[in-house]
């Protein structure tokens, strides 16, 4: 049975990899010898492009950088081997952005290394790479030849990744091509991205050497497929969300007509849409992250370093009642079969399929990679016998599907991080329709990769999440 996204062409397909060597390959230890300024040499772009992409990102005009080529003295540049640039969030996982951002500088030019806090990537993509187009449209080759070979790295987590590959998403809509691959640098608390590609699960020790190394693999690692995936968000309107940044209001509300909303939909709706890349989920875990990530943001102290951050969360997680349930008339510690039903297409097939919602289940998880939780693997490497049964396939991050498991109570959520068993597997599909409906429930929470909200519901009309797969894949770069 063929998966529907099958095409011609390579991509890497990489399993997921245990903890110890994760940090063993991202402690630095593995790797060559690399000249500082031969590296530089590669890397850096012309002076006049360098400073033309800056004057059009600050000036929020491509026109902008004209000036810098007209006036350039140095006609005799060339264009770097391979040109790159690096976006930063300082305020990934242990905090080691502006350490990083010192070292870069040493390795590449100023201009080249984006602080998140000062540009955002949709500005670098409106602004920064059109520049270059435009200068290739009045004959610069130079510039011609940068868009082309143009690299990013993203040196940040799971969230930080996805939100740089949404912007440059943007490419492909314009018809802007070519779609710059993305390495990483993993800066965040689970890198489940980065993990999957091959660049490791956490941020070096050794890291001076290792950004170094990180930099040249950037340059000259094979290009992967990626899958990445539309989600809407359609709710009552007058209901109050923060979503998080990757997720934006949208006029466009319009569901699936092929499959029929029972009840009918409000006079109003508020929308948001957005693109993930590793995965969705409602429940528990989400509850979990959302009030972990509000714990590290009143309290930035207490995340110095991605092992005090896992050892927060573990922590926190203890105190929300996903391992005792203390009181079972409580409606915030029931199952979701209680608010939820869950329709999707499956492979190779075009009409939607309602199914069950375990009892049993707290947390419902759309994944898309081999990496989930720092690493781990929920789905698990099933056997022929067993996909053929269930009507699976084996999952990869290029095949158009996403694994929907469940999660129970934190005991089992426990055993299958430590994969001592595998999650509740629910389905495989190409496209899944939520359908929550608040009842006793004020609140649901949801979560897309790494960045969790906490989703209001309304009693008298349901919010639906809706998700299918983008038409185009997303390009990464593989670190091994």
């Amino acid at each position: 049975m063929e998966s529907p996204s099958s095409t011609s062409g390579q991509t890497t397909r990489i399993g997921t990899r245990g903890s110890v060597i994760d940090s063993i390959r991202g402690c630095g230890l593995v790797g060559m010898r690399i000249d500082k300024e031969e590296l530089r040499k590669r890397l850096i772009m012309p002076q006049y492009l360098r400073f033309a992409m800056r004057d059009s990102i600050r000036l929020k005009d491509p026109s902008a950088g004209e000036t810098r080529f007209r006036e350039r003295t140095d006609f005799n540049e060339e264009t770097s081997d391979s040109p790159i640039v690096v976006f930063i969030n300082a305020r990934s996982g242990g905090r080691h952005g502006p350490e990083l951002k010192e070292r870069l500088h040493q390795l590449i030019a100023e201009e080249q290394v984006f602080d998140l806090a000062d540009v955002k990537p949709h500005d670098f993509v409106r602004y920064g790479l059109k520049c270059l187009e435009l200068l290739a449209g009045i004959g610069d080759t130079c510039a011609k030849d940068t868009r082309q070979r143009i690299r990013v790295v993203v040196a940040g987590g799971d969230g930080t990744v996805g939100w740089v590959l949404g912007s440059l998403g943007e490419l492909i809509k314009e018809e802007r091509e070519p779609f710059p691959p993305v390495a990483i640098i993993p800066l965040g608390t689970g890198n489940d991205l980065s993990r999957s590609f091959g660049w490791g699960g956490s941020f070096p020790f050794a890291w001076k050497s290792a950004v170094k190394r990180s930099l040249h693999r950037a340059t000259t690692g094979q290009i992967c497929r990626l899958d990445s995936w539309h989600i809407l968000l359609s709710m009552p309107m007058g209901e109050i969300v923060d979503p998080p940044h990757s997720l934006k209001h949208t006029k466009e509300c319009s569901l699936d007509e092929g499959l029929e909303v029972e009840g009918g939909l409000p006079e109003n709706l508020t929308c948001y849409e957005g693109v993930f890349y590793n995965y969705f989920s409602i429940g528990m875990d989400a509850q979990v992250a959302y009030g972990f990530h509000h714990l590290r943001n009143e309290k930035p102290y207490l995340a110095h370093g991605p092992i005090a951050n896992k050892l927060l969360y573990s922590g926190y997680s203890c105190t929300q009642g996903w391992f005792v349930t203390p009181c079972l008339s409580d409606p915030s510690l029931r199952g979701l079969k209680n608010i939820l039903r869950l329709h999707v297409k499956k492979i190779n097939c075009a009409e939607w399929e309602q199914i069950p919602v375990p009892s049993s289940v707290r947390a419902i998880v759309a994944l898309n990679l081999h990496s989930y939780g720092s690493g781990r693997n929920p789905w698990g490497n099933l056997k022929p016998d067993y996909l053929e049964k269930r009507g699976f396939v084996a999952a990869h991050a290029d095949d158009g599907l996403l694994e929907i498991f469940g999660l129970k109570q934190g005991w089992h959520a426990s055993f299958v991080m430590v994969e001592l068993i595998s999650a509740k597997h629910i389905a495989q599909a190409a496209a899944i329709r939520l359908e929550i409906r608040g009842g006793e429930w004020k609140d649901a929470y949801m979560q897309m990769d790494g960045e969790p909200w906490k989703q209001p519901l309304n009693k008298d009309y349901s919010t639906f999440v809706e998700i299918k797969r983008v038409p185009f894949h997303s390009l990464m770069i593989s670190g091994e």
